[in-house]
């Protein structure tokens, strides 16, 4: 029995959890359940991320402390996990005086192992507010086009990136004051210390996805960067020992959050379990973390480089969820397919969503696309059409006709003993999060089942005087089938297993116990297990999303009422743009490029760095500010449509040769790709 603490990714409580959140802990919480009914002992925790400016502004926004906000969340929260069955053993907050003691623990051990700096930054300060400002709380006049509106680190007109200390006419968004200059020591946690330490912890066999172990290495060539830990008040936040007003930047404390919440679940629930054992830099205990693709930075360089510095044991694995697209599309607002988890609760069951993901999961780092149509058909056709159809089809004559006792013997003991067999590979698929694998087996398994009863026709058997005995042992096997896949689909659908196991009245539904056959064992009345998904319940949670969203969209806003809110110029309509010649529009080289890298630029929420192909000696660098609709590997290997003849521009992260040319409206923006055939250096007219 292996002895296993699992985590999750820590759920920002400033919001409410949706589709997107789900997925990653639909996935952890099906492994944590495979892996118990397997035999090991399985400690799961999470805990709300609580700190951080966002949160004290919500705070602020809705006329409660921050304490009530993060607490008022997390109720929501816990509510809609329970929802889906996900089912932590501890559920905590980072805002814990266990939290604040570890994490100063941590900070403590590496200042006085040398991996601390100080040095003074200038940064723009909002003198009505008393606070300093990040990127997005900046706005003012591009310092190249002039364009209204714009964000402190990058026009989203001209594309053009910046310091916010160069934006024309900068206002605070928070309170409308004019910022200025001041300069504040920071704290840096010295990343650089650990690279040849990181290099090979990453490395490691089975600690990271490859794709992630290889996204890793160009970061390391590039360089490792010192990382700034601190903010300065107000903040909401843990302060920093011995540096008055100064705080923990909340990615600090955040994963810490996973030690303390394991060590809160110790000291009110289970004083059997040691945190040393689990934590301690020798330890054989398995940690591992369950996160997005968008958060491996954090957890796959400072996490194990702060627990290093501080003599603890670092994760034994990072398991990598990619996103979720609802229809081959981002999430969208206004097409109601932002679905907040709550909306689905309220129309759907939560099975038929862990059904489906888990139809979808595997070990990859993928993004998993939730096709409505393809939903509904699905949990229909496997669920409700294969499984649940061969208990109703079995269970009526054993309750009927044979006293709810199943026959004496089996008389089909090598297709039961195949199926108990293919346990043995459905449990290894579970454990490697081969999910999707899992589901194809078990579903061959039904379409095995569901034909055995078809050739045996029971319905017709019992129509023939003299069959009773035959329809009873037909009927016993069906339903000793059913119990199989019962059992494999457990971790994934707990309250559909527990209602089996309760009409079959079994003591036991793990793994192991699908060993025995049940021969002459008294079952319940069977009672209807699952309906099948109505469409019009879907197109109901659809439509429901649209309206709690546009009421969202109505919501205070974090900036003050007396905020008089810079005109932006509209879009042009069509036919109201500027007439141009055909001559002016001869002058602008449109090109075909292909992306053969692109990459997160640090310092910009708003940048990519794009490597492009455009059919010359050399490819061309481009910064452009897509960060927000696109992530890099999305791009990889991608054709688009570039200016090539643009003058190249100096931004504060390296020269940008050129222009990607995207669309844009209020739902989103789209880079605009040609059909295949062309070819990268092609030109377009």
């Amino acid at each position: 029995m292996r002895k296993i603490l699992v985590t999750n990714a820590l759920p920002y409580a400033n919001g409410p959890i949706h589709m997107g959140h789900l997925l990653g802990y639909i996935q952890a919480d099906i492994w944590v359940r495979a892996m118990r009914a397997m035999g090991h002992d399985v400690t799961y925790v999470c805990a709300d991320d609580a700190h951080g400016t966002a949160i004290m502004l919500r705070a602020e926004a809705n006329g409660i402390s921050p304490e009530a906000q993060i607490a008022n969340v997390q109720k929501e929260h816990i509510r809609d996990f329970d929802g889906f069955g996900v089912h932590f053993d501890h559920y905590d907050s980072t805002h814990s005086d266990a939290n604040k003691a570890r994490a100063s623990e941590i900070y403590i051990k590496n200042r006085e192992a040398g991996n601390i700096a100080v040095r003074p930054v200038t940064q723009l300060f909002d003198p009505e507010k008393g606070m300093f400002l990040s990127d997005r709380f900046i706005k003012g006049t591009c310092p190249k086009c002039k364009s209204e509106d714009q964000y402190g680190d990058a026009c989203e007109v001209c594309g053009t990136t910046y310091n916010a200390t160069e934006l024309l006419n900068p206002r605070s968004t928070l309170s409308g004051a004019t910022p200025v200059e001041k300069s504040s020591d920071h704290y840096f946690f010295k990343l650089p210390n650990f690279s040849e330490y990181l290099q090979k912890w990453t490395r490691d066999q089975g600690r990271l996805p490859v794709s992630i172990a290889n996204k890793l290495d160009e970061w390391f060539e590039a360089g490792l960067s010192d990382w700034d830990i601190s903010r300065d008040a107000p903040y909401f936040g843990f302060e920093i020992p011995d540096a008055p007003n100064k705080y923990f930047y909340v990615w600090v404390d955040a994963p810490i959050g996973y030690m303390s919440s394991f060590e809160n679940y110790i000291k009110t629930k289970r004083p059997d379990l040691s945190f040393d054992d689990f934590w301690k830099k020798d330890s054989d205990k398995e940690v591992y973390h369950f996160i997005g693709k968008d958060i491996v930075y954090f957890h796959a360089l400072f996490w194990p480089a702060m627990l290093e510095g501080a003599n603890y044991r670092t994760p034994s694995g990072l398991f990598v969820n990619g996103f979720l697209t609802v229809n081959g599309q981002k999430m969208s607002k206004s097409r109601g397919t932002f679905i907040k988890a709550e909306t689905y609760l309220q129309h759907l069951n939560p099975e038929y969503l862990r059904y489906y993901f888990a139809s979808k999961l595997s070990d990859k780092v993928e993004d998993s696309d939730l096709n409505l149509d393809d939903f509904v058909q699905k949990v229909n056709s496997d669920l409700v059409g294969k499984v649940v159809n061969i208990a109703s089809r079995c269970a009526k004559f054993i309750n009927s006709n044979f006293n709810n006792t199943l026959s004496n013997t089996c008389v089909e003991p090598e297709l039961v003993q195949s199926f108990i067999d293919a346990g043995d590979s459905i449990a290894q698929a579970y454990e490697a999060r081969e999910f999707s694998a899992a589901i194809r087996e078990i579903m061959a398994l039904a379409d095995k089942a569901n034909q055995y009863i078809d050739e045996k026709k029971p319905w017709a058997l019992a129509k023939q005087e003299g069959q009773e005995q035959q329809v009873h042992d037909v009927c016993s096997v069906g339903i000793n089938l059913f119990r199989q896949l019962a059992i494999y689909l457990a971790p994934v659908l707990p309250t559909l297993a527990a209602q089996v196991q309760a009409f079959l009245q079994l003591e036991s539904f793990d793994f192991a116990s699908r060993q025995k056959i049940l021969v002459a064992h008294e079952i319940a009345q069977f009672q209807p297990l699952m309906q099948r998904v109505d469409p019009k319940a879907v197109a109901a949670m659809v439509d429901a999303s649209k309206d709690s969203l546009a009421a969202a969209a109505e919501a205070p806003k974090v900036e003050k009422k007396k905020e008089k809110k810079a005109e932006k110029k509209p879009e042009p309509k069509v036919g109201e743009a500027e007439i141009i010649g055909i001559e002016d529009f001869m002058k602008v080289d449109l090109r075909v490029a292909e992306v053969l890298e692109a990459a997160t630029v640090e310092g910009s929420d708003k940048l990519l760095q794009l490597t492009l192909n455009v059919g010359e000696a050399e490819p061309r660098n481009v910064f452009s500010g897509i960060r927000e609709f696109y992530q890099p590997e999305d791009l990889k290997g991608k054709l688009v449509v570039m200016v090539a003849n643009l003058a190249p521009r100096k931004m504060r992260f390296g020269i940008s040769n050129g222009m990607v040319l995207a669309a844009g409206n209020g739902e989103g923006v789209w880079v605009i790709s040609p059909e295949s055939g062309a070819k990268a250096g092609d030109k377009v007219s």
